[in-house]
């Protein structure tokens, strides 16, 4: 816990004197002041966040963590859990939709095992972090001990701290793991206050069926195992994943090395659910990239008053989302930076009534 409990002391709030030195300098470029909207938003956040006045994202990457779920075995999810390893070797491979919208975004891709249930050799471009061979099924149990979920959170934050220091000014998250939606609406369910019902989505395409059913197994191991909704460590140990434990351990580390993190889809933003239950000040440091069409989504966006950046029906996770959201972010950016002012321009930024 002392990775954990000092990297929570970093973590700072968003100095919002910084907000209005950007908004100035937005005002005085040459357009109607708020005329380019949330592109506006992210430029100002981008300089609060970092406490730089003139930022830049040279070096950008997206973190995809691959972890199994024993809640597999109660039929949840329309794949085989081998699919987990197959993916992570097509992340690999540069085969992947993160791989394809990361290199259209200019950001690297890193994919983390941190408890996939298989043995991988030495590949260039995999972190080999396993905490567990995959969860326990937590219909049945916790899925992992107290001490598993802290080590989980705790390799996100060494990630953050090694990236953060070799200089990458912006983060992605991601995810790879066959039935970790469950876990995902599980987080949702227990930290939101909601219905698991109304978290709970199809995931990679089950029937209505199988939802049925995968609505009765998250409501069962939530019943069982009784997570405690005011302590993350406790909610992640009993429903959560290791993939989430990685997300929720990258933000904490990020925000307190003032990096920002773009926020993916379900799993991701379950992840900072557990961040932000931990510590509530790294929402300031949050982008959400998208909102998915996994009804859980919304509302753990909804509980850490977060705004997504676009809504195109994504459900495929693995960072896509996230890695579009850069290049939004990144043109917001671009604008502030680039854009001339009334004086460079030689333009009278006189107002007319």
């Amino acid at each position: 816990m002392d990775v954990l409990n000092s990297t929570v002391n970093k973590i700072g709030e968003i100095n919002e004197e910084l907000y209005a030195i950007a908004q100035k300098r937005l005002d005085n470029l040459t357009k109607p002041p708020g005329s380019l909207g949330r592109l506006e938003e992210f430029a100002r956040r981008l300089v609060a966040i970092t406490e730089n006045k003139t930022p830049i994202l040279d070096k950008k990457v997206v973190f995809t963590f691959a972890g199994d779920h024993g809640v597999t075995e109660e039929g949840v999810s329309a794949y085989p859990k081998e699919v987990t390893a197959q993916m992570v070797l097509n992340f690999i491979r540069g085969g992947a939709g993160i791989n394809v919208l990361a290199r259209h975004a200019g950001a690297e891709v890193v994919v983390v095992d941190i408890g996939v249930d298989y043995d991988f050799k030495e590949l260039d471009g995999l972190m080999k972090m396993k905490v567990v061979r995959g969860t326990r099924n937590f219909a049945r149990g916790p899925a992992m001990t107290k001490e598993e979920a802290v080590k989980c959170i705790e390799t996100g934050i060494t990630l953050a701290e090694g990236y953060a220091i070799k200089g990458y000014k912006i983060f992605g998250t991601g995810d790879m793991g066959i039935g970790n939606t469950s876990p995902s609406s599980a987080i949702a369910a227990v930290l939101t206050g909601k219905k698991v019902a109304a978290v709970t989505g199809k995931g990679t395409g089950i029937s209505d069926d199988s939802l049925r059913k995968k609505i009765s197994t998250i409501e069962k191991g939530i019943r069982i195992n009784a997570p405690d909704p005011k302590d993350a460590i406790d909610v992640l140990s009993k429903v959560g994943g290791a993939e989430i434990g990685g997300i929720a351990g990258l933000i904490l580390g990020a925000a307190a090395n003032r990096v920002p993190v773009i926020i993916d889809g379900l799993i991701s933003t379950a992840g900072a659910m557990i961040a932000f239950t931990i510590e509530p000040k790294v929402s300031g440091y949050l982008f959400a990239a998208h909102n998915s069409v996994e009804v859980g989504h919304k509302a753990m966006l909804d509980a850490m008053g977060l705004k997504p950046i676009v809504d195109l029906n994504l459900r495929l996770g693995e960072g896509t989302g996230a890695a579009v959201a850069m290049l939004i972010i990144e043109a917001g950016l671009k604008i502030y930076r680039e854009m001339a002012t009334f004086g460079d321009a030689g333009v009278s930024d006189e107002i007319i009534n």
